[in-house]
């Protein structure tokens, strides 16, 4: 296996937030550098051992879709190793195309999720009320249905756990009617483009999340976007309704976890290579269709 980088340190320059996946450094008063480790992360614990390459293939992924996204306007300033500045541009061993330098937002504190078919926490959720995020759904749908309508879904973002759903009510009173509305329609706007885009290799893009900020009182796209760890990607050649389908994202993951004695509260143990290997091969796999789906 290639080497996996869970760890970032850039001396004499100060991290300003480590996520699950993600370090945050700044750069000036306008910018931070955004760069994407190989850490993996499952029922909110960050394991010992990474994928390898995990954070190269995220960090293009996102900048592919940006790049061809041109409706809403992001983050990105510049994806360029060989155009960062000084300090920066001394640690090409562990900035160099998993990193980018992006506008520094207000950042919204709501996932923005838009789901066309009904799994995960959605489904636990219809389960209990027939319902997710307040919205009613028919009765009787199985695991892995497509829903009569894409359903936009925001949860609110957690520093420490787990994102916690909430009805769309709940933004429109922090943000307002317009924002609210404004965030609803852009999240279903960019979940439909890339439904279409991926139909083409024969994906189902089933659910995804988004993020955004506000930059000069405009609200901007940023963080990652339809990358295998923000959404579920599924073979539609076995897609089948009823049963968990074949996916391109970290549900690997966590299907094998069901088969542990983990139980989900202790620190996590390392995965076995074997799954590290296949978790590695199917990021690659999801990274080439994407890539052919937008034509690079």
């Amino acid at each position: 296996m290639s080497k996996v980088l869970t760890k970032i340190e850039l001396p004499g320059l100060t991290k300003k937030y480590s996520g699950k996946v993600r370090d945050i450094y700044e750069v000036d008063e306008n910018h931070f550098l955004i760069v994407a480790t190989d850490r993996v992360s499952a029922f909110d614990h960050i394991f010992p051992n990474g994928i390898p390459g995990k954070g190269l293939i995220l960090n293009q992924i996102s900048n592919l879709w940006f790049s061809k996204i041109d409706f809403i306007n992001n983050h990105l300033v510049e994806t360029n190793f060989n155009k960062f500045p000084k300090p920066f541009s001394n640690f090409p061993e562990l900035l160099k195309d998993r990193s980018v330098i992006v506008k520094k937002t207000d950042r919204i504190d709501f996932e923005c999720v838009a789901r066309g078919y009904i799994i995960g926490s959605g489904w636990k959720d219809y389960q209990e009320t027939q319902a997710i995020c307040g919205i009613k759904l028919p009765a009787n749908l199985k695991l892995a249905e497509k829903l009569p309508e894409s359903i936009f879904t925001p949860a609110q973002k957690e520093d420490q756990g787990h994102d916690v759903n909430v009805s769309a009510d709940l933004i429109e009173a922090k943000l307002g009617e317009g924002n609210a509305n404004l965030l609803k329609e852009m999240t279903l706007k960019i979940f439909n483009f890339g439904q279409t885009m991926m139909e083409a290799e024969g994906i189902i893009l089933a659910d995804t999340k988004f993020e955004f900020g506000f930059w000069n009182n405009e609200i901007i796209l940023i963080d990652e976007i339809l990358t295998p760890d923000s959404s579920r990607f599924w073979e539609k050649s076995t897609y089948e309704v009823g049963k968990s389908p074949v996916s391109y994202d970290k549900q690997f993951i966590r299907d094998y976890l069901e088969t542990t004695s983990w139980d989900k509260n202790s620190s996590p143990p390392p995965l076995p290579d074997e799954i590290v290997q296949k978790t590695a091969e199917k990021y690659k796999e999801i990274f080439l269709k994407i890539k052919k789906s937008l034509g690079e």
